[in-house]
């Protein structure tokens, strides 16, 4: 994997896990292991788009 698409999930993951820190923290919880889990959990996202072979940018269908 390049440069180029180590940045790409990288900031895929990180847009993920903001979005679910923000949502969870507007909703009133403030815990910070609770806070701290949802970035986790937010992992989610770019590990199923990895996992699917008809994702292009990539995902395991992508050129190498």
């Amino acid at each position: 994997m390049n440069k180029d698409k180590v940045t790409a999930v990288v900031g895929t993951y990180l847009r993920a896990a903001i979005a679910a820190v923000i949502a969870l923290y507007i909703s009133g919880t403030t815990e910070p292991k609770a806070l701290l889990m949802a970035g986790v959990a937010a992992i989610a996202g770019p590990v199923l788009k990895w996992l699917d072979p008809n994702e292009t940018a990539f995902g395991r269908g992508s050129q190498k």
